[in-house]
């Protein structure tokens, strides 16, 4: 049976299930539970760990219809500043519960477009931020980019203040798919940024593209793919369109007659792959690339590379705190969520100095599940040794598990002394694994705390 008949088979496209960015998914976090539990997982943050720091911008001049990030229009710079103002507040006084200064050794700015502000709030933000954290050993700031929004001082100041590595949003160089997104960038406009970017030292560059857009074909990709590859990224990301009109109210800007079908979007993101792969990218989780010398694919073959909210990373850290509206926080025992709307955020911040709202508090058995999780994503396989080292689980109960994947999937995943791996080629099924194991053991949880 061929590859694309098998996938068939199993749902591949027809099922929608979770990215997995996290476990749980974000849409299963608990209203209140962020706020009751933030402040308290900040204070017993420990100073010896160092921490990433995440912070959202989520402004932007023009709202391209494609996104469902959660984003707000501006035309002038006047409702930027207010939240600047509340986001340092946030920063300042989630930094002073620990006992001790922490260490920094990831700082991300993410949208929105960060890249919007000016170069005096940036200034102004960024002095915040490292007043709050040390930096650790290795510290590496990395910011999102829209090229249509990158004023020359700005990048030049963003380099001076440390930043290395830069994630360029392209998404599809083709004007007829551009117009169709609400998103015009050119080819030229995007190489001059990185040509600026590389004139300031800033050598890291990350490229983020599409496919399964409105009126993008196999060719188009193709020839949008020979373009990306002509602004010699280190890393790429390249992921699927989720048309959900329902979830952001823009993309109803896009018919969803216009939209290539499931099996057109596999062929793209099969073609892709083996270009990339062809030309030396080495393919990492589920729609990720990198250069065999990029640290994400040296992380990749080491078996350190994890999955956050931003994706596939090598960010050691435990810990990611994210500020301002709709940041998620990564503690220990949890997730915790601020406010979504600006509006809220702002507001919770100048109320009690935090803006967490909704969260999760992870049992033991979430802590298995979401181990369980990272590893299909990360290396499409699982390997029960690194298990066992961190669950009370024993490997008895492992193997359990691991036969009914097995069973489960068998034309796709083989199994191994310790674990499972998915078969090449088969990848994309990763996330239904993911999605399988989720509910088959959230139900077994919920029946054993019945008992």
């Amino acid at each position: 049976m061929d590859k694309i008949s098998t996938l068939r088979r199993y749902g591949l496209f027809d099922a929608k299930v979770p990215r997995y960015t996290s476990y749980p998914p974000a849409n299963r976090f608990e209203q209140d539970v962020g706020a009751r539990h933030q402040r308290n997982w900040l204070e017993q943050l420990p100073a010896h760990d160092p921490v990433s720091v995440y912070i959202h911008i989520p402004f932007c001049r023009r709202l391209c219809w494609f996104c469902a990030c959660r984003t707000q229009g501006t035309k002038t710079l006047s409702p930027v500043e207010g939240y600047i103002e509340d986001l340092i507040t946030e920063i300042e006084v989630a930094s002073d519960l620990p006992r001790e200064k922490l260490k920094m050794a990831r700082l991300h700015l993410g949208g929105g477009t960060p890249t919007l502000l000016s170069p005096a709030l940036m200034d102004r933000l960024l002095d915040a931020v490292f007043a709050a954290f040390d930096l650790a050993e290795g510290f590496e700031f990395s910011v999102e980019i829209d090229p249509t929004e990158a004023a020359p001082d700005l990048l030049a100041l963003l380099a001076k203040r440390g930043m290395r590595r830069a994630s360029i949003g392209v998404q599809d160089f083709n004007l007829k798919v551009q117009k169709a997104i609400g998103r015009l960038q050119s080819f030229e406009q995007t190489q001059v940024v990185c040509d600026i970017l590389r004139g300031h030292g800033v050598h890291s560059l990350n490229v983020d593209f599409l496919y399964g857009l409105p009126h993008q074909t196999v060719q188009s990709l193709s020839e949008t793919l020979d373009q990306v590859v002509l602004l010699k990224p280190n890393r790429l990301a390249l992921y699927g369109y989720a048309h959900v009109p329902h979830v952001s109210k823009r993309q109803s800007m896009i018919p969803s007659e216009h939209l290539p079908g499931p099996e057109t979007r596999f062929d793209m993101s099969e073609l892709a792959r083996e270009r990339l792969c062809a030309i030396g990218f080495e393919p990492l989780g589920i729609d990720h690339f990198a250069l065999p010398d990029d640290s994400l694919a040296c992380a990749a073959r080491q078996g350190r590379m994890r999955r956050n909210f931003q994706g596939y990373t090598d960010d050691p850290c435990e810990t990611l705190i994210g500020f301002g509206a709709s940041a998620i926080s990564r503690f220990r025992r949890g997730y915790c969520q601020n406010a979504v709307s600006t509006s809220a955020y702002r507001q919770r911040v100048q109320t009690y100095g935090l803006a967490g709202h909704k969260g999760y508090y992870m049992r033991e058995e979430d802590r298995l599940l979401a181990g369980l999780v990272e590893q299909i994503m990360c290396t499409h396989g699982i390997d029960v040794s690194r298990l066992v080292e961190s669950t009370e689980q024993s490997e008895i109960y492992f193997a359990s598990l691991i036969d009914a994947l097995c069973q489960q999937f068998a034309d796709i995943v083989d199994p191994q002394p310790l674990g499972l791996s998915i078969r090449p080629g088969y990848e994309a099924a990763a996330r239904l694994i993911c999605a399988h194991l989720d509910a088959a053991l959230s139900v077994q949880h919920t029946h054993s705390l019945a008992i």
